[in-house]
């Protein structure tokens, strides 16, 4: 499995097994989420945020492009944890077609 928490479709398909972990700012998580998603925005996590991500479980980290995502991804492995960034992010996400939406439940954009 962990060879496909590098693309939307493997993270999609893998959704109930993994920790999705969204690091984009606050605006952008309003604007749109995967449900089920964790909100770490980057800082926080060069911060040292995440330690009650489960180390078992894979975590697959998303932002709107793949570069944020990219740092936090080396940053949450070099804690020990299973790691994989998605690439392409939410615009990739979008671009396939797979859903997301706002707290309310509305239909989500990519901010």
């Amino acid at each position: 499995m962990s060879e496909h928490l590098t693309n939307v479709k493997g993270v999609h398909d893998h959704l109930d097994e993994i920790q999705l972990v969204d690091c984009r700012e606050l605006y952008e998580w309003v604007a749109g989420r995967v449900e089920g998603a964790v909100h770490l925005p980057l800082n926080s996590i060069m911060a040292g945020a995440g330690s009650d991500l489960d180390k078992a479980t894979p975590v697959a980290v998303i932002c709107r492009s793949g570069n944020r995502s990219e740092l936090a991804t080396m940053m949450l492995q070099a804690r020990g944890y299973e790691a994989y960034n998605v690439e392409g992010g939410m615009e990739a996400w979008e671009a396939a077609g797979f859903g997301f939406s706002t707290e309310d439940g509305s239909p989500g954009r990519v901010a």
